[in-house]
């Protein structure tokens, strides 16, 4: 069941200005929701305190299924369900087996962080995306602070937006 949220939302015009604005609102004690740019800003993550992404975590794990998944599928080809020995060669040649092991490793790694990406940022087909100014998708950066999780009233937060730079302040009521 979705719960209806009420966010006070600032809009800037520079992303120079939002860095400088993130970091007064924190200062304050401000707890900020999200930003939202329409590119990416060199430092933002820094300035809301995000910690470094576990992603490629992820990405060495999946890697690590695909060469076991290649390793398996190939030695059970190679020496369970049709061995052959040719001339004397080997049952496991596993120079041979160098390509494919690399090849199943980037396959899983790629299609694997895709996919915790589009589950981590909950990011489904079905799914509606949040948007609290459709400006940040095109040349406005849009900060969100939720009312509920701050001390501070609205016309403080207010007060500490319009004094951080921010062109326009706007309250939104959203489903989350």
């Amino acid at each position: 069941m979705k719960e209806e949220k009420n966010f006070l939302v600032g809009v800037y015009e520079d992303d120079s200005v939002l860095l400088k604005a993130i970091s007064i609102i924190r200062d304050k004690g401000i707890n900020i929701h999200e930003v939202y740019s329409p590119f990416p800003v060199h430092g933002i993550e820094d300035r809301l305190g995000y910690k470094r992404s576990r992603l490629s975590i992820a990405a060495f794990g999946f890697g690590f299924l695909g060469t076991c998944l290649a390793l398996t599928m190939m030695i059970g080809m190679m020496t369970i369900d049709w061995p052959m020995i040719i001339g004397g060669k080997d049952f496991l040649p596993f120079p041979a087996f160098i390509p494919v092991i690399f090849e199943m490793t980037v396959l899983f790694s790629a299609f694997g962080m895709v996919g915790t990406f589009f589950v981590i940022s909950n990011l489904k087909p079905w799914g509606v995306p949040i948007q609290f100014d459709l400006r940040s998708t095109d040349d406005k950066h849009v900060l969100a602070i939720e009312l509920k999780k701050n001390v501070l009233g609205l016309n403080d937060i207010s007060k500490i937006l319009k004094k951080s730079g921010a062109s326009e302040i706007n309250k939104k009521s959203i489903k989350i």
